[in-house]
């Protein structure tokens, strides 16, 4: 289409010439005392056409013989930029296939043809930033073989190169490969002093949150690494089960790091309800609050979701986790303050009527009633439990509470046949 319009355009220039010039009588006298010369008009325009086109050729000439120094170093300049791209892509090249010498090399002879572009006067826009990056790549060569010398003289060169008006965008870049560097020679303080000093976005992109997780982790600082944590799944920089399982990690071992009961209940409200409904991290919480003599009431309020999950079926738990629970709730009923409440015995008996083969719902309410010395019932609950459980601890804790019972009776041949049994377990 553009064609034809150029075309179409073309003829109509040709047949206004044609038009024009066939028939245009018209003249044109110049006179140069003491003469005079006259030009037809057709001929006057073709001259001045010739004239402007002669003058511009020749103006466009001298410009460009004027210009010769000035294209020169400009193909020069472009000619060191092209070595400089071609080094700088050799070193990137050679830093992701392993060979970290001749990374190292090729990023230095970047910065020597950036310095000798520097000394012939000419200044590359992005210099700063080149320098930088190329400073980076021969610190993480260097790195990579652990020679830190090196490594930290580059560093340190990148750094004071990011410093610069036209380098700022790299320099949050360099201190993240700072942080990782610590983070590798295992200097958990100098990575955190690396992160603190990123402004507020940098800090909470993922890449920083990752650094700040692991030196928490280094540092054995697990209230740290279980926010970060928070904010790393929140991100998606980590699946649902894999931050689950990561956040359950954290919580034990900031729960174990307590000595007392107060520390105990303060590590238990830095932890946010989902990680609280974790049935590891409750047992866990619940445990050591008994052991170290907390309330009761406390551990079993503690446990009461773990406990409301499983009975209506929203959380299964494995046959080791109900164990667990049994052993807990066992413990606080064993206590001095912890003899059972109204409120857990009509929820042990409901559950244990609910799921009449569970065996450990049975012990558990064996436990119960023996507590509350109803002992009719308990033997039938534990004698029941005895057929159906698979767990060789709980059998033989059956067996004793079956004994203790027996001495009560004062029953001699069924406490030494009971105690017999559970020696076998």
């Amino acid at each position: 289409m553009r064609l034809a319009l150029w075309l179409m355009a073309l003829f109509a220039v040709a047949v206004a010439s044609a038009l024009f010039a066939g028939d245009n009588h018209g003249t044109v006298s110049l006179f140069l005392p003491p003469h005079r010369v006259d030009l037809s008009l057709n001929l006057f325009l073709l001259l001045l056409a010739g004239s402007f086109l002669t003058l511009h050729l020749a103006m466009r000439a001298l410009s460009a013989l004027v210009n010769i120094p000035q294209q020169a170093r400009r193909w020069r300049l472009l000619q060191k930029e092209r070595a400089i791209h071609t080094a700088l892509l050799e070193s990137l090249s050679h830093l992701a296939a392993g060979r970290f010498v001749r990374a190292r090399k090729a990023a230095e002879l970047v910065i020597s043809l950036e310095e000798s572009v520097q000394r012939s006067g000419e200044r590359l826009a992005y210099g700063g930033r080149l320098r930088t990056l190329s400073h980076l790549l021969a610190a993480e060569s260097a790195h990579a073989l652990q020679n830190r010398a090196v490594r930290d003289s580059h560093f340190q060169l990148a750094l004071d190169e990011a410093a610069s008006r036209d380098a700022q965008e790299a320099r949050e870049g360099v201190q993240l490969r700072g942080a990782r560097w610590a983070l590798d020679d295992r200097d958990a303080i100098a990575a955190t002093q690396w992160l603190d000093q990123l402004p507020q976005g940098a800090a909470r992109r993922t890449l920083a949150l990752r650094l700040r997780f692991r030196a928490a982790r280094q540092s054995g600082q697990s209230q740290n690494a279980l926010e970060t944590a928070r904010l790393l799944t929140k991100h998606r920089a980590f699946s649902e089960s894999a931050g689950k399982s990561i956040a359950r990690g954290l919580a034990i071992e900031l729960i174990r790091a307590a000595h007392d009961a107060v520390q105990i209940q303060r590590a238990w409200d830095a932890l946010d309800s989902a990680e609280q409904q974790i049935p590891e991290v409750a047992f866990e919480a619940a445990e050591r609050l008994l052991a170290h003599g907390g309330a009761v009431t406390v551990s079993r309020q503690w446990l009461l979701p773990v406990w409301d999950a499983m009975v209506q079926g929203r959380d299964a738990l494995t046959l080791s986790q109900r164990i667990r629970l049994a052993r807990v709730l066992e413990r606080g009923f064993g206590a001095p303050d912890g003899a059972p409440d109204s409120g857990w015995l009509g929820r042990i008996e409901s559950a244990q009527m609910g799921n009449p083969r569970d065996a450990v719902l049975q012990y558990l309410a064996g436990v119960v009633c023996m507590r509350l010395s109803l002992w009719g019932k308990a033997q039938q609950l534990f004698k029941q439990s005895l057929a159906v459980l698979q767990d060789s601890e709980l059998t033989r804790d059956t067996w004793l509470a079956l004994a203790q019972m027996a001495e009560q009776r004062q029953d001699v041949q069924a406490a030494t046949h009971a105690y017999r049994e559970a020696a076998k377990r």
